[in-house]
């Protein structure tokens, strides 16, 4: 498709639910640096229609929260596998890589997980302190990273 920015990066979370904004927070930091070639998405959790949006692309990032893991964050490629539960509504970024390579006849893109590290999700909580500073982090290395590019 003629037009559609090379990367991709989907910001997945509830800003409502403390730390699980960062995958929001970060496509609205990112948006502010009109960062060229990157078009930015963001939705409350992935959805097999978002395998329409990798079309086209060469990359994908997918920025969520972490309740666990490595801090301040990872960065982890995704390889496309189907996910074990096939009635749920909400798919892992590597069901979605699936779905589109069972849609598509195009190579796969690139495709990663930035998973920041949260360490709270109550409905109505403010992003703690500790999420913001992992935050500031991650959002400087994808720049970095796309800056390199």
């Amino acid at each position: 498709m003629a037009g559609l920015a090379p990367v991709l990066v989907i910001g997945i979370g509830n800003p409502s639910r403390g730390d699980d904004a960062v995958g929001p927070l970060a496509i609205e930091r990112l948006e502010a640096l009109g960062l060229p070639d990157t078009e930015l998405l963001t939705d409350f959790q992935l959805q097999v229609e978002h395998a329409l949006d990798l079309v086209g692309r060469r990359e994908v990032v997918f920025i969520d929260a972490a309740a666990s893991g490595p801090e301040p964050f990872s960065f982890e490629p995704v390889i496309a596998a189907a996910d074990a539960g096939a009635l749920t509504h909400a798919l892992s970024a590597a069901a979605v890589l699936e779905a589109f390579r069972r849609i598509s006849a195009a190579p796969l893109p690139a495709a990663y997980v930035l998973a920041v590290r949260g360490y709270g999700f109550e409905l109505g909580a403010p992003l703690s302190d500790a999420a913001g500073a992992n935050l500031d982090a991650a959002v400087q290395m994808l720049v970095s990273r796309f800056s390199a590019a």
